[in-house]
């Protein structure tokens, strides 16, 4: 497949996906109220419009046929309102547009991975068809028919009738305006420079228009099958031709909204000589006798900038959606990885010994050059790192589904509550979080929400089941969680469970509570008793912690018998550039996240250190005592002042809810610094659960490790 070719595959998945989504978004919205608004039936039939074409030129023909069917539908529907419909048959059409849905996404994932297409979708055109016949009488079918017909041809019909040929029409586009006698005026469209694919772009802005029930004609008129008039659009533009005043502004109203238009001017046609029986009726005004002359000059204006002096000048209109673009993510990878790369060359060149040996005035000029190097480079990292983030939203939406369909199978009456969906995060990490997310769902939907309502009011609960998704971002890291309001689990079940499967490593007193519920994610554990089709094969919470720990995140569990459960999943950013305080145990060097920090003091005397009752060591800071986490005991390295705490260093640093002092030996100062995750195979020493999140390239060339403060508080506190 050639490059063209395949920029043009990749920008029909990427649309075709994203109008899925959009119908998802919309067919999940509309049932929850149990009917379809006008303006979605409308949006219904402008989305299968779209796929219909664009499946077209890229000659998949099953996926054409498929969304062409459904389009007669809502032609149909759209034509007699949706309030034609009964409520059986309006919850009947929901669940034939969800069909429909999965039918289509089904067959754009063959494409994505290089599947054959079937040569028809007879089978599933076939359920449309009768669901339609059932809902209109056999004449209103044939009209339906051929209006809808009539509607998808209206393009070619009228231009065949105008033109005639491909060829006449482009020597007419090089002579300045179409060769078109009927028209009354024209629109004269430039695309965006680079857009790729032009007459692709013009033809669905002309699909646009006629989804508005605008008529008129375009030029070139064969865009849509020949791909060779690409370049006289690029060149030229491309015109629509209107028989009517009323027409043409009802265009001009409507391409404002249109994306990957540049800019767009009304012409009026040439004045035309009328039959001698005619002149007496004709009332064109005196200025319109040099119209020919100005409108050949204003149908090839310098892109984007007609000439001021055409009578349309006014008229012209920026167009409103110009400045997206789509830009693969290897890219944005590869600009990641340069950022970082700058980021600890700059670190470089600022700590070279060299430096010392400049004389004060030198040495000065070059830290005001420095300063102002490092303030553009936190500029560019923080651009860079901007243009990979995008919202959580697309995830949790289609979340929404599954409670959906698994609500009808289990006959569970369960709503999906979605908090922080706006939450942005980067790219890389949405596509690793979406079967993580699916999975937990699923499995609350399945066994964690009581089977009956009755049994929640039993219970002293809502007779609805509620499953929270939310989403949060802090400094570094993503934090997604999912809650139900369902049975809870009891370590005891999952520790007897573990024992009768052999899974225990450990005598089973040695277990906390904590850590029994962690006994979910092992692969081929499962409490459930039966198999379904949801759950219960023993597969599901270890493919979503190896999924999260790929990433370099962590799953946490809590859950209360009878009262729920709620699993967080904890993913750093797969990359990123953090503000940190260097510290010092023993010959060790470590960088605590500033975001982290609270305090650092020195203590004047042991004294101010106490022991609990279990013998731990604690501190009192501003009225509340908080546990000392030895850094050198806790990672058992030699520490310079292990004997002599009033020689280190405590740091007070909090993570969310959790607070502790950790102590050290000394602090080097702050520096920014790269967060580089470790690499894989060391998920095998699960290095998370100990504290430690990354790694990081000193300036010196020394790599540093990176703390998690809530890792290691919930390794030395709540472990113990």
């Amino acid at each position: 497949m050639d490059s063209t070719m395949e920029g043009m595959l990749e920008t029909y998945l990427f649309e075709t996906n994203d109008l899925l989504d959009k119908l998802d978004e919309m067919l999940v919205a509309d049932e929850k109220v149990g009917d379809f608004s006008t303006d979605d039936v409308n949006e219904i039939f402008r989305i299968m419009h779209t796929i219909k074409g664009s499946s077209a030129m890229m000659e998949f023909n099953a996926i054409s046929t498929a969304a062409h069917k459904v389009e007669d539908l809502f032609f149909f529907i759209r034509d007699k309102g949706i309030d034609f419909l009964s409520a059986d048959a309006k919850k009947e059409l929901f669940n034939l547009m969800f069909k429909s849905e999965d039918y289509l996404r089904g067959e754009v994932s063959k494409v994505e991975n290089g599947e054959p297409l079937p040569e028809n979708s007879d089978e599933f055109c076939k359920v449309v068809s009768d669901f339609l016949d059932k809902i209109s009488k056999k004449e209103e079918k044939a009209e339906e028919s051929a209006a809808s017909g009539g509607n998808a041809a209206a393009g070619t019909s009228d231009s065949k009738s105008s033109a005639g040929s491909n060829i006449k029409a482009v020597n007419a586009q090089l002579s300045g305006l179409p060769d078109d006698p009927k028209a009354k005026t024209f629109i004269h469209i430039y695309l965006e420079e680079g857009v790729g694919m032009e007459n692709l772009r013009a033809f669905m802005i002309v699909n646009a228009l006629k989804e508005c029930d605008i008529d008129f004609r375009y030029y070139p008129e064969h865009m849509d099958t020949d791909s060779s008039t690409a370049q006289g659009i690029v060149d030229n533009g491309f015109y629509l031709a209107f028989d009517s005043a009323e027409a043409c502004q009802n265009a001009l109203s409507v391409l404002p909204s249109q994306n990957h238009i540049r800019s767009f001017e009304e012409v009026e046609a040439p004045a035309k000589e009328e039959p001698k029986k005619e002149e007496k009726k004709a009332e064109a005004p005196a200025s319109e006798a040099s119209a020919p002359a100005e409108q050949k000059s204003a149908a090839k204006p310098a892109p984007g900038a007609p000439e001021k002096g055409t009578p349309s000048a006014a008229r012209k209109s920026a167009p409103i959606k110009q400045s997206l673009i789509s830009v693969n993510l290897q890219k944005l990878d590869a600009l990641m990885d340069l950022v970082g790369e700058i980021v600890i060359t700059e670190s470089m060149v600022t700590s070279s010994p060299v430096l010392k040996q400049l004389d004060q005035e030198d040495f000065d000029s070059f830290n005001k050059s420095a300063r102002q190097l490092r303030k553009l480079t936190n500029d560019l990292q923080d651009i860079s790192m901007s243009l990979r983030m995008v919202p959580i939203s697309g995830v949790f939406q289609k979340m929404n589904r599954i409670v959906r369909d698994m609500k009808q199978k289990l006959n569970k009456d369960v709503k999906l509550t979605i908090i922080g969906e706006n939450t942005e995060v980067d790219k890389s990490i949405v596509d690793s979080i979406q079967d993580p997310i699916m999975h937990i769902v699923r499995n609350s939907m399945d066994h964690g929400i009581e089977k009956t309502a009755d049994e929640r009011i039993a219970a002293g609960k809502n007779p609805q089941g509620e499953i929270i998704l939310s989403a949060s971002h802090t400094s570094s890291e993503v934090v997604i969680s999912v809650s139900d309001d369902g049975y809870g689990m009891d370590p005891k079940a999952l520790l007897d469970k573990a024992e009768q499967k052999g899974l225990l490593t450990k005598p089973r007193s040695a277990y906390s509570t904590r850590e029994a519920l962690n006994l979910i994610l092992l692969p081929g554990f499962s409490t459930n008793k039966e198999v379904t089709e949801f759950s219960g094969r023993g597969v599901g919470m270890d493919v979503v912690k190896k999924n999260v720990e790929s990433v370099g995140g962590a799953v946490r569990i809590d859950s209360e018998l009878g009262k729920g459960t709620t699993i967080t999943l904890k993913i750093p950013l797969t990359m990123a550039i953090v503000d940190g305080m260097k510290v010092t145990v023993g010959d060790s060097i470590f960088t605590i996240p500033i975001s982290n920090l609270t305090q650092s003091v020195k203590i004047e005397d042991e004294s101010e250190i106490i022991l609990d009752e279990n013998g731990n060591e604690i501190i009192e800071r501003m009225g509340n005592f908080y546990p000392i986490i030895r850094l050198s005991k806790f990672y058992d390295i030699p520490g310079q002042y292990d004997d002599r705490m009033t020689e280190g260093i405590m740091i007070w640093v909090e993570a969310g809810d959790k607070s502790c002092v950790l102590y050290a030996d000394d602090l080097l100062g702050e520096q920014q610094v790269v967060v580089k995750p470790l690499p894989t195979f060391f998920n095998n020493f699960d290095l998370k659960s100990v504290g430690i999140s990354g790694c990081s390239i000193l300036g010196d060339g020394n790599i540093c490790i990176i703390l998690d403060v809530a890792g290691i508080y919930a390794a030395a506190v709540e472990n113990t």
